[in-house]
């Protein structure tokens, strides 16, 4: 028999005898499992989650130089991986979506890259729900282009709304290996 009262110690009877015993209270319960519900939502100032074999993640500072510090993440990641092929082409839209996400939005950002099958991902968080804007760009326009050089040079890309903002990614053919 069970004795229910919050915050405090429950008591069990078990075969003639009491025993004491701290239970959680309705509270605890309740904390834990919402904890457990909303543990996968990591900041985005952290990694994705453990590294794997195949699976990669960095999170950037809000400053000029993580441009350049997501291409020598990519770059040294791929060579890791033993991949030459795709990245120039990686590098190089790694670093559109970096700029990109460094002059719209606000926040911390994280740097996702996957290994599947025969499937290069790559993968930029941020913090702001809203997708991307195709601009018309004159010829002559400094910038302007990124949603031009995902669809040319990228197998796949697009943006997925995320509980701590959006993700924009894209998808790269990679030679079948041994």
């Amino acid at each position: 028999m069970a004795t229910w009262d919050i915050g405090r110690p429950i008591a069990f009877r078990r075969g003639g005898r009491s025993s004491r015993t701290a239970a959680p209270s309705w509270f605890a319960r309740q904390w834990a499992l919402w904890s457990r519900m909303l543990a996968p939502l990591r900041p985005l100032d952290a990694p994705r989650g453990r590294a794997t074999a195949f699976d990669a993640s960095w999170p950037l500072q809000r400053e000029l130089t993580s441009a350049g510090r997501a291409r020598r993440l990519v770059t040294a990641q791929l060579d890791d991986w033993a991949l030459d092929e795709p990245a120039d082409t990686a590098e190089l839209l790694v670093s559109e979506l970096v700029t990109n996400a460094l002059r719209h939005t606000r926040g911390p950002l994280r740097l996702n890259l996957r290994l599947r099958d025969s499937r290069l991902l790559c993968e930029v968080e941020d913090t702001e729900p809203a997708g991307p804007v195709r601009n018309a760009t004159d010829a002559d326009a400094e910038g302007g282009r990124g949603i031009e050089l995902l669809e040319l040079l990228a197998d796949a890309w697009g943006s997925s709304r995320t509980a701590t903002g959006k993700t924009m990614w894209f998808e790269l053919h990679v030679p079948s290996r041994p």
